[in-house]
């Protein structure tokens, strides 16, 4: 029996696909310094409590990007004598951080709104305030966007997290646009915190869920979009050489996709052409995957394999 392993990726490849989303990364991290300063002014010079909620989650949205930015370089490290299987799993820690972030920038928004309905409100300049957090919420949606659409594009968590971290701050903003506007046309200030409580709700749904899937990856909780799709194609392909599989296992490693499992040859069938045939069925399976994919399989004969490993597991 012998074991073979093809990485579709060389050290060019990796840093090509590194390069856009670096990029991604510094723009997310300077449109988010310059939200933070325009929210801070805007809620200073009105006294809303819904902009200073808004804001809040500016400066979580910050510290997170710095998080993830570390964490998308230090997943595209090669493996090393410390890490054989690479870096890549600190994508799941980066969308985890990222969620914890939101939730508690959601409960800060929680007291904070509270205490200003509860102690009453002073607001200003709302006219003001409106239009400098309708030019936040415009930048941060199309920012959002571009963050979640290069995650897909290059099956990148860290960029994809960050990218709804993005939208939740605009969907933020967007509940402050309509506290102020409300506030501005009946003239009762309680619409402020009650839009703040509303808003914060919703980041908290947001940060619990890139939470859950954090875990799950750390878990290697395993797709099942996935594994229908690599048991179709090693069915389709073992079928060609009359050969067999099982012991498929496959898990993803954040920002590549790593699959195992066995492949059953009669014994007559030479090493060099099993080895071949093996080959090819590896292949088909990385051109199936766009993302990166490292498959490894491991060769046995269909006669007396199950006697076997009997003797081996019993002796």
């Amino acid at each position: 029996m012998k074991s073979a392993m093809h990485v579709n990726s060389d050290k060019q490849i990796l840093n090509d696909a590194a390069r856009p989303l670096k990029f991604a990364m510094r723009l997310s991290l300077g449109v988010g310094l310059l939200m933070l300063i325009i929210k801070i002014y805007a809620s200073v010079i009105t006294g809303s409590a819904a902009i200073l909620s808004d804001a809040a989650e500016s400066v979580v949205h910050v510290f997170a990007v710095s998080f993830a930015a570390f964490s998308l370089w230090l997943s595209m490290k090669p493996a090393d004598k410390t890490h054989l299987y690479g870096h890549d799993r600190i994508s799941f820690f980066s969308a985890g951080f990222e969620g914890a972030m939101i939730i508690v920038a959601g409960l800060y928004i929680l007291y904070e709104s509270i205490e200003k309905w509860l102690t009453g409100q002073y607001l200003e300049n709302i006219e003001q305030g409106i239009g400098f957090i309708m030019l936040a919420t415009v930048i941060n949606g199309g920012l959002g966007w571009y963050l979640i659409r290069q995650g897909k594009k290059y099956h990148s968590i860290v960029l994809e997290a960050n990218g709804k971290h993005v939208l939740t701050d605009s969907w933020t903003s967007l509940g402050v646009i309509v506290a102020l506007l409300l506030t501005l046309w009946t003239g009762w200030l309680p619409f402020d915190p009650i839009i703040a409580i509303l808003v914060a709700i919703n980041i908290l749904w947001s940060g619990s869920k890139l939470v859950r899937r954090s875990v799950g990856g750390l878990m290697d909780e395993a797709d099942p979009n996935i594994n229908k799709k690599l048991t179709e194609i090693l069915q389709q392909e073992t079928e060609k050489y009359d050969t067999q599989f099982h012991h498929l296992r496959h898990r993803n490693a954040g920002n590549k996709l790593i699959i195992e499992f066995h492949l059953l040859f009669h014994k007559n069938m030479p090493i060099s052409k099993a080895h071949k045939q093996a080959t090819i069925i590896e292949r088909a399976i990385m051109n199936g995957f766009p993302m990166q994919t490292e498959v490894t399989s491991h060769l046995e004969p269909i006669e007396g394999h199950d006697e076997s490993h009997f003797k081996i597991h019993t002796s």
